[in-house]
């Protein structure tokens, strides 16, 4: 009997284990970080209106985190090459340039239309998965994808202005979104002669590096801070910030923003994580289902009121969503077998 117990214990572990590595449980973490920080992230930027430094911020909490981590002997970084060094910079370009493009076209666009061409990066990141690497996903899986993606327009329903400047803009940081959550996915996985792009794309692909996440974010954190600062510089945010710490900058203030870069840590651990686990296609069908609910949250914290029109917009993007899921799990299901 004794034994008995100590075999079932072991199965509780192993199933735990598996749980905690599964691919369900790290997109409910995301979830939460995401979601959580957006609002934190709402909040802070109302007294705080400078995107740049807030990135920045986050970039360097995400710095010092990665490296306390790798002193505990939490993960072991790989040893690259120059030419891996390289890539690495240049993808730290692409996520600091993404930042930039969404930042200018939100000065050119009403937020309804931004996020409603926000919303298409799942068919952006479809279409590149098929030009870079053949890939081809089943009608069940893009007829899903058109719920989520309505749900968001209607869900932002609102004042669609925007110029033809703008509507560039946003359309080449949904395009950007889209190529910086492909890359991410590469940079972690292993190499695979199986799955490299055709000859004539394998240039615009980064290396296969097989980093692990923290690695990764320790690697990357600092290059998008220090070109997050420069931004912040060119934009003009670090002299009105100069002005602004003198007025309002307290010790809250000070914990407030200490815990605001805490959570944005968390979160890209997570993201990085999951993205690992679930794939660039998943991660985007997520942000637009997170996005719905900090529509949903946003309404009861900060008394909003939305409209029929809204409410048809979250309810189909939620029923997308889990569209997606289910037919994303019976594949994978599939697949095993």
């Amino acid at each position: 009997m004794f034994h008995r117990v100590n075999a079932n214990d072991n199965d509780l572990r192993t199933e735990s284990a598996r749980f905690y590595h599964s691919q369900p449980f790290w997109l409910a973490l995301y979830f939460c970080f995401n979601l959580g920080l957006t609002l934190y992230n709402k909040a802070v930027l109302i007294h705080f209106p400078y995107a740049y430094a807030l990135t920045a911020l986050h970039a360097l909490c995400g710095s010092i985190g990665g490296f306390a981590l790798f002193r505990l002997g939490v993960y072991v970084p790989a040893k690259l090459s120059n030419a891996d060094n390289m890539a690495l910079f240049a993808f730290s370009l692409l996520y600091t340039i993404n930042i930039a493009v969404s930042n200018l076209s939100l000065e050119l666009v009403t937020i309804p239309f931004h996020q409603v061409v926000r919303a298409a990066t799942p068919i952006f990141t479809l279409l590149l998965s098929m030009f870079l690497f053949g890939t081809r996903s089943s009608r069940q899986k893009i007829a899903s994808l058109l719920p989520v993606v309505a749900g968001v327009g209607f869900a932002t329903y609102g004042d669609y202005y925007f110029t033809t400047s703008g509507f560039l803009l946003t359309l080449l940081g949904t395009l950007l979104a889209a190529i910086k959550t492909i890359y991410t996915s590469i940079i972690q996985s292993s190499p695979s002669s199986s799955s490299q792009p055709a000859s004539a794309f394998r240039y615009l692909v980064p290396p296969r590096l097989q980093l692990h996440p923290l690695d990764l974010l320790t690697r990357m954190a600092p290059l998008a801070f220090i070109q997050c600062v420069i931004l912040s510089y060119m934009s003009g945010e670090l002299e009105q910030i100069r002005h602004w710490s003198t007025r309002e900058l307290t010790p809250w203030t000070a914990v407030a923003f200490g815990l605001n870069g805490a959570i944005a840590f968390g979160l890209n651990i997570v993201s990085f994580t999951a993205n690992k686990k679930a794939g660039p296609l998943s991660m985007t069908v997520a942000a637009n289902v997170k996005q719905v609910l900090s529509i949903i949250l946003a309404v009861a914290i900060f008394n909003l009121s939305i409209s029929a029109m809204n409410a048809l917009g979250i309810l189909l993007t939620l029923v997308g969503g889990a569209w997606y899921a289910s037919v994303e799990y019976r594949e994978k299901k599939a697949r095993a077998r």
